[in-house]
């Protein structure tokens, strides 16, 4: 049996994102992306609606306040009372998880899209994915980057602007770029 361009991409295997199931997968998220980013200046319970329209599950009390970007949506899951502040972007081509009482700062990039490396296979135009997962109780700071396929532990905190390359282990601070655990001393006041 031949797979879909899609479910190569689901199973984080290479695929073409210009296959025509997955253009229109984009475009009906680029839509209901403008219906919920109209929405600013509505309840929590409306954005609520909104998004366990598109997203993959989202959890009582989970806000994202618009504006907010992502590919598909429907790799996307948050736990309960998940909060992502403005302007965050998640690029899903695979799956996202953010557990339950997360909070995430503006500006936030979460990224599971990835290409190859060498040069003559990215010009072939195929792309692939790997899965993010977001721990309980996590706090990442306004403006940090997730990289493809990263796993951030429960209770971390990952400094605002830092640039995650690796898994972050649970209860861990991270700061700069590349991300590294900080000496717990250096983040007292």
């Amino acid at each position: 049996m031949i797979r879909s361009q899609k479910e190569k991409m689901l199973a984080g295997e290479p695929y073409s994102a210009a296959d025509p199931e997955i253009q229109a997968d984009l475009l009906a998220t680029g839509a209901w992306l403008k219906r919920y980013n109209d929405t600013l200046g509505q309840t929590a319970e409306q954005w609520h609606a909104l998004l366990s329209e598109r997203l993959a599950e989202v959890g009582p009390g989970a806000v994202i306040r618009p504006p907010f970007y992502c590919d598909y949506g429907f790799n996307i899951r948050l736990g309960a009372h998940v909060f992502l502040n403005f302007n965050c972007v998640i690029l899903d081509v695979v799956e996202v998880t953010i557990g339950q009482g997360t909070a995430i700062g503006p500006a936030v990039q979460i990224y599971t899209a990835d290409h190859p490396h060498d040069p003559e296979q990215r010009q072939s135009g195929l792309q692939f994915g790997r899965p993010v997962r977001i721990g309980s109780r996590v706090w990442i700071g306004g403006g940090a980057i997730i990289l493809p396929g990263v796993t951030i532990g429960d209770d971390a905190v990952v400094g605002a602007g830092s640039v995650v390359t690796r898994d972050v282990p649970a209860g861990a601070k991270v700061v700069g770029s590349p991300a590294r655990v900080a000496m717990t001393t250096l983040l007292r006041t």
